[in-house]
């Protein structure tokens, strides 16, 4: 029996040892793709916070993303690692060993050096380096990749010569060496290269002329980018590019008739910033060119002449037009109304006469329109201002009133310039900077609101019953003065009596003034409180001090304070007249005299905008600076979405950084459906602020930089409409903040803060914050510490980034919202959030772009 079981235990023992043996996760073996692919991303992509996200190394490596293998799963042929957050140097026996690579894309990383033995990889049919860090020179051995079809390593810092051993890449069809430092001039070698299609070579340092034979070489070329260098030539150089459709050769030293540039095909034109001459005119007289295939066209800053093309019937795909700062003779303004494609119209100093035609209306796609620097007369036409960003009329001779809708208009462009004309407007709702500087000679003419019938003269018959009236009326107030004075001093004996103060009462009462709160204690240097005058800007006869400020914050109370933030605490008050405000003393020592901090307040005080929290007034006391604002009834967007369950809020809430709920005040409700649990509320609260924002950046001159965005900065007044706070409170202490600010708020710190050549934010950082908002509003989470499902150690911003490029952006959605709106646009939202947030400021959009992405989701909700 027990040698039974004793066979019966090898046996199995026999059976189950290759389980036994199984590995938890695949071993690659020594030397195999696998092997090499794996310890080049393991070294390369250490140091992302996504690339756990991305790679799971105990799966076969045939499936590990943007690895893909041969037939037989043994050796790899593409590996495409874009945008994957490799950084460093690419060593050596790694990608270098994959015998039978055929396409490699490692772009939009952080590499800065090539392995030596990358230029053995014979079998390589496309490398794409573009958009690294990689710097030196191009080897010789780029000869090496014999198969090779494309080679982009644009927007890299390569220098030195381009190697003339590229003429070995005879199968090359794409060439993309642009953005870089390459210098002396194009090697000769290129024209061997004859199945080029596109060629980019701008935004170099390159010299020297174009090699002989340049335009016979390439046959098939479709693209030539030689804009941004120093290349010497003529217009004959080009003369056999018989396939060419793109054409730049911008910022170059180029000379020649302007006419022998027009081939049959082209459809992209840019010759600008050359030295070509001629008369462009004659262009549909003395060539073939087919005016229907145009789409751009810039001429601008060269020597051409006479008239500029007055008939653009053919020219109906134009969608960008530039004849600028040349030598056209004076004429009138063309008719380009039939262009219904312009998108972009520049005909700034082209010596134009007479009118604007009013037809210009008709172009409803323009988003950039330069007319200045001409003769112009009459009146601005009223322009489609559906799409316009850029307005430029100035230096012209035009008269008359502003068109209101394009007024209405302005405060939301990117830029506009009306000086030196002879123009009138009504400016009240212009910020002053921007009167100043984009109106100059301008006259403001508003008018008067009145009541007609108070200019009108009385008939006589009334005259004797209107003095009654007034005699009556007299004596009634004579009256109620005196009850009124004799209930006060009656009044005023009773609170003596009980020893209630009233700063206003006690004349005599003298600074300073001391006050402590839970993180700091300010202050208010003065002598006596109703010394010191309160400036209310919209009711500027009330009489009011800072013994009216003590008053209505009982003696800045901390029963009375709302939070403590960055710029110092927040007090809750009711001013004389009813007036309900939030005080926030600016506690920071400013820089900035009385008289100038006073100038800055008034400049905030103007700037009115629905979605901004607006300024009602100041107050200097010693060297506090006191910024009274609107009180918001609603909280902020910090309490409401994190702090509070959703669809309450506390009235005694004006938080900047932090939130404490007084126990002595209930929760209310803001509204009987919840409105923070529904998708088309949040949708609005991330318009309005997002309108805010461009408002600051693109409206206000000059323009400001919030500095400090993040979900405790978004109000909901009574109205339930967004609103930004603490907007321009920078400049108030001149650098005393800057360092502060800089590091931004946790969570909400754009990358490139951790580069020590920023040294302050700009309106792209304030993109980057309001990415973060955007994030919050669509997930309910937190940017930072929150439980972000299936990762640890992660931030909101890594998180959901990382689901959008799985394809997986609706798993972020908060949960709270997910049935009332349609999922695509949330995560449409969502994908708005990741522009913002890109690593590098160059690539998130402006404000305004972002407005007018989320208005696309508003328009496409209510169809």
């Amino acid at each position: 029996m027990g040698s039974g079981c004793f066979g019966f235990i090898l046996v199995m023992a026999f059976f189950l040892e290759p389980l036994a043996c199984q590995p938890s996760q695949q071993q690659l073996e020594p030397n195999s793709d696998g092997f090499f692919v794996s310890g080049f991303l393991k070294k390369m992509g250490s140091s992302s916070s996504s690339f756990s996200q991305i790679y799971n190394f105990s799966d076969p490596f045939c499936s590990w993303p943007g690895v893909f293998c041969d037939a037989k799963k043994e050796h790899v042929i593409e590996l495409a690692a874009s945008g994957s957050g490799l950084s460093g140097s690419i060593p050596d026996t790694t990608i270098g060993k994959l015998t039978k690579l055929q396409n490699l894309d490692l772009s939009n990383n952080k590499i800065t050096g090539l392995p030596a033995d990358l230029w053995s990889l014979g079998t390589l049919k496309s490398l794409n380096l573009s958009s690294n860090q990689i710097s030196g020179s191009l080897p010789n051995n780029i000869g090496n990749f014999g198969l090779l079809e494309r080679l982009d390593i644009s927007s890299n810092n390569f220098s030195g010569a381009i190697p003339e051993t590229i003429g070995s890449l005879v199968s090359l069809q794409i060439l993309k060496l642009g953005r870089n430092g390459f210098d002396q001039s194009i090697p000769t070698g290129i024209l061997s290269c004859q199945s080029l299609v596109t060629i980019d070579l701008s935004s170099n340092q390159l010299s020297g002329s174009l090699p002989d034979g340049f335009g016979a070489a390439f046959p098939k070329l479709k693209t030539l980018n030689l804009a941004g260098n120093e290349i010497h030539g003529r217009d004959s150089d080009f003369l056999e590019l018989k396939s060419i459709t793109t054409l730049n050769v911008s910022s170059n030293l180029f000379q020649g008739s302007a006419m022998g540039m027009f081939k049959e095909l082209l459809e992209v034109i840019d010759l600008s910033r050359n030295q070509f001459q001629g008369h462009i005119s004659q262009v549909q007289f003395n060539t073939s060119y087919n005016w229907a295939r145009l789409v751009y066209l810039d001429l601008s800053e060269n020597e051409l002449s006479g008239d500029i093309l007055h008939n653009f019937n053919q020219s109906q795909n134009l969608r960008h037009l530039n004849l600028a700062y040349n030598r056209f003779s004076r004429q009138e303004f063309p008719k380009i109304e039939m262009l219904s494609s312009l998108e972009y119209l520049n005909f700034s100093s082209t010596s134009l006469i007479g009118q604007v035609p009013a037809e210009m209306s008709q172009l409803s796609n323009l988003n950039t329109l330069d007319l200045s620097e001409n003769h112009l007369v009459g009146h601005i036409p009223l322009l489609s201002v559906k799409k316009l960003q850029i307005l430029d009329v100035s230096h012209n001779n035009l008269t008359g009133d502003i068109p209101a809708s394009l007024l209405h208009k302005v405060l939301w462009m990117e830029r506009f310039n009306f000086s030196y004309n002879n123009l009138t407007l009504c400016a009240s709702e212009i910020p002053l900077e921007a009167f100043k500087t984009a109106f100059i000679g301008s006259l403001n003419s508003c008018p008067i609101a009145a009541n007609p019938a108070l200019f009108k003269r009385s008939a006589p018959k009334h005259k004797g019953l209107r003095l009654a009236l007034a005699l009556a009326l007299s004596m009634v107030c004579l009256l109620a003065g005196l009850l009124f004075l004799a209930f006060g001093c009656r009044r005023r004996n009773r609170l003596w009596a009980v020893k209630q103060t009233s700063y206003k009462e006690e004349q005599t009462i003298s600074g300073p003034f001391s006050f402590q709160t839970d993180s700091t204690t300010w202050v208010a240097d003065v002598k006596q409180a109703t010394s010191v005058p309160v400036v209310i800007f919209e009711k500027p006869l009330l009489n009011i001090t800072f013994a009216d400020l003590l008053s209505a914050t009982s003696n800045f109370d901390r029963g009375t304070l709302l939070a403590e933030g960055k710029f110092g605490p927040v007090y809750r008050g009711f001013l004389p007249g009813g007036i309900h405000v939030a005080v926030k003393v600016l506690v920071h020592g400013s820089t900035l005299t009385d008289q100038e901090a006073a100038r800055e307040l008034e400049y905030l005080g103007r700037i009115k905008h629905p979605n901004l929290v607006p300024l009602t007034g100041y107050c200097l006391a010693g060297d506090q600076r006191l910024a009274i604002y609107d009180y918001m009834e609603n909280g902020n967007l910090q309490n409401l979405l994190h702090d509070l369950p959703l669809g309450v809020q506390t009235t005694e809430d004006w938080s900047t950084d932090t939130w404490e709920e007084d126990e002595n005040n209930g929760i209310q409700n803001v509204g009987s459906e919840g409105l923070l649990t529904t998708w088309r509320f949040r949708h609005k609260i991330a318009l309005g602020t997002a309108r805010a924002l461009a408002f600051l950046h693109h409206g206000c001159f000059p323009s400001i930089i919030h500095r400090d965005v993040k979900a405790s900065s978004v109000y909901l007044d009574y109205s339930l409409e967004p609103r930004l706070s603490d907007f321009g409170l920078a400049k108030i202490f001149g650098n005393g903040l800057d360092e502060e600010l800089a590091c931004g708020s946790p969570g909400y710190v754009p990358p490139e803060f951790s580069n020590p050549d920023i040294d302050s934010p700009t309106s792209k950082s304030d993109v980057y914050c309001f990415g973060v908002v955007l994030f919050e509003l669509i997930t309910g989470k937190k940017p930072i510490e929150d439980d972000y499902p299936e990762e640890k150690e992660a931030t909101l911003v890594g998180w959901v980034r990382g689901l959008i490029r799985k394809n997986k952006a609706s798993r972020a959605i908060d949960p709270k919202i997910c049935d009332t709106g349609p999922e695509e646009q949330m995560v449409e939202a969502l994908k708005i959030g990741y522009l913002c947030t890109a690593d590098l400021p160059s690539k998130r959009p402006s404000m305004q772009q972002i407005v007018g992405l989320l208005k696309d989701i508003e328009s496409t909700g209510n169809q």
